[in-house]
C-alpha cells in the first residue's frame, strides 16, 4: 500500500498543485494538518481518498471537522496519525514515541514541524513529510510517500518538490 503523506499546506493551492503534478502513484493521502480543508482540495484533484487531521493552525480555519488524532490498521501496522504539536513537547519527538507506546501504535505520522523526518525510536517509526509550503530547518518544500506491506518493514520516500 502507498500512501502520500502531506502536511502544513496553510491554504497554498499553488503547493498543492505541485505536489499532484510530482507525486507518484499513490492508493491514498494523509494530510497531517494545518489547514487540514486542504485535503478536501487534494481529494477533489486526485480522485483519492485523503485522511486528514487538525493541527494548531486549524482553530483558526474551517478544518471541516477534522479530528486531533486519528488511528488505522494498515498492511498489519497500527498507524497513527496525529499534527503533533499536542505531544512534541520537553521529549521532542521522543514524547511522540512514548506516546504512540502507549496508545500501542507501531507508526506515527506528523507535522508540525515542517521538517522531514524518518526515525525509528525503539520499536516505533516517526514520519513527517515536511512541507510543501513553508519548510524550515534547511529542509526543502516537499511531502513524502509511505510504502506499507504486510510483514516488511515500512519504507518512505521523500520527495522534494521541483519549481
Amino acid at each position: 500500500m502507498r500512501i502520500g503523506i502531506v502536511s502544513d499546506t496553510h491554504g497554498s493551492v499553488a503547493a498543492l498543485r505541485r505536489v499532484i503534478r510530482q507525486a507518484p502513484p499513490v492508493e491514498c493521502w494523509f494530510h497531517a494538518g494545518d489547514y487540514a480543508s486542504d485535503a478536501n482540495l487534494l481529494e477533489q484533484a486526485t480522485g483519492l481518498k485523503v485522511y486528514r487531521v487538525c493541527g494548531n493552525c486549524d482553530r483558526w480555519h474551517d478544518n471541516n471537522a477534522a479530528k486531533v488524532d486519528e488511528f488505522y490498521e494498515l498492511e498489519g501496522w497500527s498507524v497513527w496519525l496525529t499534527h503533533g504539536n499536542r505531544y512534541l513537547r520537553n521529549g521532542g519527538d521522543h514524547e511522540l514515541a512514548w506516546w504512540a507506546r502507549k496508545l500501542d501504535q507501531r507508526i506515527v505520522v506528523f507535522g508540525h514541524t515542517h521538517v522531514p523526518l524518518l526515525r525509528k525510536d525503539g520499536d516505533v517509526y516517526l514520519i513527517n513529510p515536511g512541507s510543501p509550503y513553508n519548510p524550515r530547518g534547511g529542509s526543502k518544500a516537499g511531502f513524502a510517500v509511505l510504502n506499507l506491506r504486510k510483514g516488511m518493514e515500512p519504507e518512505v520516500e521523500f520527495i522534494t518538490l521541483e519549481p
